[in-house]
């Protein structure tokens, strides 16, 4: 991750949300979930140069962005954060995203990448709640990226390395949500969520 930023945006009253997990573990499931569930909670929508899938939408699920963009927006300081997460794919969190949220006042949450996420977590400070969500083993997060069938085998074994990695970081992390039964799950995030917002 790079760090450009030295005029930090203020978090005021406001809080924001952290999601990470290894690609598979099932934390974009639970975000949106968790989003469907509470008016208070807005998605933070990461700019990537990634190409878009079949059922994605730009502006929804990511800003598409050009490779040029992205290298236009580090150099205007546009990003609280950016990192290339895979090799040629940059991702980022645009500082406009995070105010246009928090003029609505919502309760940012993030789904967002291991790294990226430690980052966000050290930029926001006590307004954020990092949250680790972790698969019960390898093979059971390898059956769900074969199930997805978006990667080629060879972006499959790269996202299962990187995986091993990113669970390394568990630790560093407040909260581990273990993904083994999704509905029990989704009611242990509701109430981490619930905790934090009205603590």
């Amino acid at each position: 991750m790079k760090e450009k930023d030295t005029s930090k945006i203020s978090t005021s009253n406001n809080k924001i949300i952290i999601f990470c997990a290894p690609s598979g573990s099932g934390k974009t499931t639970i975000v949106k979930h968790l989003i469907a569930s509470n008016n208070r909670l807005a998605f933070s929508v990461s700019a990537c140069t990634r190409k878009q899938r079949a059922n994605e939408v730009n502006g929804k699920d990511y800003y598409f962005i050009s490779m040029q963009e992205f290298k236009d927006k580090i150099a205007n300081n546009e990003f609280i954060e950016y990192e290339e997460v895979y090799d040629g794919n940059y991702y980022g969190t645009l500082k406009s995203e995070i105010s246009r949220l928090w003029e609505q006042n919502k309760v940012i949450i993030f789904d967002v990448d291991v790294i990226g996420g430690l980052n966000l977590k050290k930029y926001f400070g006590d307004a954020a709640l990092a949250v680790f969500v972790k698969p019960p083993n390898i093979k059971v997060l390898e059956e769900r990226l074969r199930f997805r069938s978006t990667e080629t085998e060879e972006n499959l074994q790269i996202r299962i390395k990187k995986a091993i990695t990113e669970l390394s970081y568990e630790h560093m992390f407040e909260r581990v949500l273990l993904n083994e039964n999704l509905d029990k799950t989704f009611i242990e995030a509701e109430q981490l969520i619930h905790d934090f917002i009205n603590k």
